[in-house]
């Protein structure tokens, strides 16, 4: 029961996922919180939510990681080099976005935030790429529980670790420490290699072979059966979970809460619900299958939004805090093992980083398109108990239209190569 979870491919998708959470925590709960505590409007703070939008953009040069050969390092393999190259781009930021003054210039926080979103998008890319490359079909699974175990220590210990050196030394100090948590995906490139079900198409020399390397995966996904509303249901699962999940900290600093019970609760209830939530999901997609258990995910994501809404109506209770992060955690853990192993079997190892990056960056722009122009002002117009029950109600569009996939039998039909074994 455990021996899979400690096969090498395993092993490198937890690795490469700490990596992949700590800037998402970086310019989301975290600067959340900085923002508040400099006085910043929530209108403003919001908005900061599209600098987000850099990871929804991302499909626009994954191409670029699938087939352009970094000069000098490029020998050491088009994934190893492409992810020691933004793996430094990602800490280069992040030391960036630490010396930049929010009460000085909002607007050079607003460039920093976005710097630091494209390098996390690029990183994200080729972490993507290599997990799935490295993983057997009959792994994705796990390899997507792990990648969730390694995302969510990534962003949880980024986050705590910047509340609590931040209170002792300043921002500043904080973002640089963090920026440590590059690091792990770096070391997992250099030390197992290319993956192994990496394939090569071509390569990409003149204008024609670019654009054909550019336009080719979405060609391919799109021809697919059923691919229109497999992409629908991409885009408005997930818009009343990022609408919800991108205002927690305002929710928080409203009702009194400190930086260290923020860090207490998040790590001490978060963490380990969202641990228990990633082992269930292994269970769960085992034993029921991927569309199943993605139903219940999507159903579980939906209700998390409910434990906030409670929160708010109780105002500051540390019993309340618990239960709703603690809820939220195992629903997001749970879902995080289907719903990214689903994903994953969409992608045509062809196009491995071109495709991934398409379905995760669809899976979130709407919710923070929504989030960056319209949560600060509702929120402030209907309050907090309405608006979280808001996001609820916009979970529900996701779960209909998955069960009228499943019925139609395009679930299953829609896979990529990367979901199928080897004839």
């Amino acid at each position: 029961m455990i021996k899979p979870y400690l096969a090498r491919e395993s092993l490198a998708a937890f690795f490469v996922g700490i990596s992949s959470g700590f800037p998402y925590a970086m310019i989301g709960a975290t600067l959340t919180t900085r923002l508040a505590q400099d006085g910043i409007d929530k209108r403003a703070i919001t908005a900061f939510a599209l600098a987000f939008l850099v990871y929804n953009l991302k499909p626009l040069w994954a191409w670029v990681v699938d087939g352009v050969r970094l000069p000098l390092i490029g020998r050491l393999g088009q994934r190893v080099s492409w992810m020691l190259f933004s793996g430094l781009l990602v800490i280069a930021a992040t030391f960036n976005l630490a010396f930049v003054d929010p009460a000085a210039s909002l607007q050079a926080m607003i460039v920093a935030a976005v710097l630091l979103g494209v390098a996390g998008a690029t990183y994200d890319i080729v972490i993507d790429a290599y997990r799935i490359e490295t993983l057997q079909p009959h792994q994705l699974g796990i390899g997507a529980g792990m990648s969730q175990y390694g995302w969510r220590i990534g962003s949880a210990a980024a986050g705590a670790v910047a509340l609590l050196v931040a209170a002792r030394e300043g921002w500043a100090a904080a973002y640089m420490v963090c920026a440590a948590f590059a690091l792990p995906a770096m070391f997992t490139a250099l030390t197992l290699g290319e993956p192994a079900r990496r394939e090569v198409v071509s390569e990409r020399l003149d204008l024609g072979s670019a654009w054909r390397a550019i336009e080719g995966p979405f060609r391919e996904f799109l021809q697919r059966p059923g691919a229109g509303l497999v992409l629908a249901f991409v885009l408005v699962h997930k818009v009343g979970d990022t609408l919800a999940n991108l205002t927690f900290r305002l929710l928080f600093d409203d009702l009194g809460y400190t930086n260290d019970e923020i860090a207490v609760y998040d790590v001490g209830v978060g963490f380990w619900a969202f641990l228990i939530g990633i082992f269930v999901g292994g269970l769960i997609f085992g034993r029921w299958g991927l569309q199943r258990s993605v139903l219940l995910a999507l159903v579980l994501m939906a209700i998390s939004n409910l434990s906030f809404a409670g929160l708010a109506a109780a105002g500051h209770s540390n019993l309340g805090l618990a239960t709703a992060i603690g809820f939220e955690n195992f629903a997001s853990g749970y879902g995080g093992v289907v719903v990214v192993a689903y994903f994953s079997a969409l992608c045509n190892l062809q196009f491995t980083a071109a495709q991934y990056a398409l379905i995760s960056a669809a899976a979130s722009v709407i919710g923070r398109v929504l989030t960056g122009t319209t949560a600060g002002s509702l929120i402030e117009s209907i309050g907090y108990v309405d608006f979280y029950l808001l996001t609820t109600l916009a979970a529900l569009p996701g779960v209909l239209l998955f069960i009228f996939m499943m019925r139609r039998g395009l679930v299953e039909e829609s896979l990529g190569s990367a979901g199928r074994n080897r004839s």
